[in-house]
C-alpha cells in the first residue's frame, strides 16, 4: 500500500479546488485517480459541498445568468456525440461528450464550455482507449437538454425550444462550430484536369458534417443558410447522411469562424 504525504496531499487538494481535473492532478502526482476522486470527495464533504448536499441554479429554474455563446457550442457537442444518463453511481444526471483523443484542442474547447455553462459544477474527463469522455454532473440538464430521451437521437425527433433556437439564433457560429467539432471534419479534396494537353492536379479544401437523424442534420443546414454558407447532400448509399460544404465562398466562411479540429 503506497502512503502519500499531508504535504502532496494538501498540494493536490489545492489544485482541485483550483478546478484542475481529477485525471491531471493524478497525472501531475504520479497517484492513482482514484485516490484523487477519494481525497476530492473527503474535501468536499469538510466544506459541506458533497453532490446533493447543495442544488447549484439553474438558468431555466432560478433565472442564473447563461453564457449563451458556450451553451451554443456545447448544444452542437451534445447533438453530435453527446449522451444524458439519467441512472449513476452518484444518483445524479450526467452529460458526456466523447472527444477524439487525436483532437486534444477540441477536449479543452469542450472541457471549457461545460465549465463555462455549468460554473457551480465539477466537470472531469475519463481516459478511454482512442477517446476522453468529457462529463459534468448536475440535476439540471434535464432542463438545459429537453431534446435527452430514451434511446438513440436519430430514432426520435429532434428539435429546438423556442428560447434554444433564439441562442442559436443569436449565435450561429457557436452552434456550427460544436456540430462540425462532434461529427464533423475538413478534409481537402482532390481532382484532377488536363490543361494543355497534360494532367494536372488540384486540390481543394471541403467541409462534411454527417449524422443519421434528419432533424440534425436540418438543424445544421438551416443554420448554414441563416450564415450564409452554400451546402449540399451527398447520399451514402440512397441515405442522405452527409452535408458538404465546398464551395470556395462558403469554405472561406467556414474557416473564418469554425476551421479544422485541432
Amino acid at each position: 500500500m503506497n502512503l502519500h504525504s499531508t504535504e502532496v496531499r494538501q498540494k493536490a487538494v489545492t489544485l482541485l479546488r483550483d478546478g484542475v481535473s481529477n485525471a491531471d492532478v493524478a497525472r501531475t502526482f504520479g497517484i492513482p485517480p482514484g485516490t484523487i476522486s477519494y481525497w476530492k470527495h473527503l474535501d468536499r464533504a469538510r466544506r459541506g459541498e458533497c453532490p446533493g448536499k447543495h442544488d447549484p441554479p439553474c438558468p431555466r429554474c432560478d433565472g442564473r445568468e447563461l453564457n449563451e455563446s458556450a451553451y451554443s457550442y456545447l448544444l452542437g457537442l451534445y447533438l453530435g456525440d453527446g449522451h444524458i444518463s439519467r441512472y449513476s453511481a452518484h444518483r445524479v444526471p450526467n452529460l458526456m461528450i466523447t472527444c477524439g483523443e487525436s483532437w486534444p484542442g477540441l477536449i479543452d474547447d469542450c472541457e471549457q464550455a461545460m465549465r463555462t455553462v455549468f460554473p457551480d459544477n465539477s466537470v472531469c474527463r475519463v481516459r478511454k482507449t482512442g477517446c476522453r469522455n468529457v462529463k459534468v454532473y448536475s440535476k439540471h440538464l434535464p432542463c438545459l437538454f429537453p431534446q435527452h430521451g430514451p434511446g438513440k437521437k436519430h430514432d426520435r425527433r429532434i428539435a429546438l425550444e423556442p428560447w434554444q433556437q433564439d441562442i442559436v439564433d443569436a449565435h450561429p457560429w457557436a452552434f456550427v462550430r460544436g456540430l462540425v467539432h462532434s461529427d464533423g471534419c475538413r478534409i481537402i479534396n482532390w481532382t484532377t484536369r488536363i490543361v494543355a494537353g497534360e494532367r494536372k492536379r488540384y486540390e481543394y479544401p471541403r467541409y462534411l458534417f454527417a449524422n443519421k437523424s434528419d432533424d440534425i442534420r436540418k438543424l445544421f443546414s438551416d443554420t448554414l443558410d441563416k450564415v450564409g454558407v452554400k451546402w449540399t447532400t451527398l447520399a451514402r448509399g440512397v441515405d442522405p447522411f452527409n452535408i458538404s460544404v465546398a464551395r470556395r465562398a462558403s469554405v472561406a466562411l467556414m474557416d473564418a469562424h469554425v476551421g479544422p479540429k485541432y
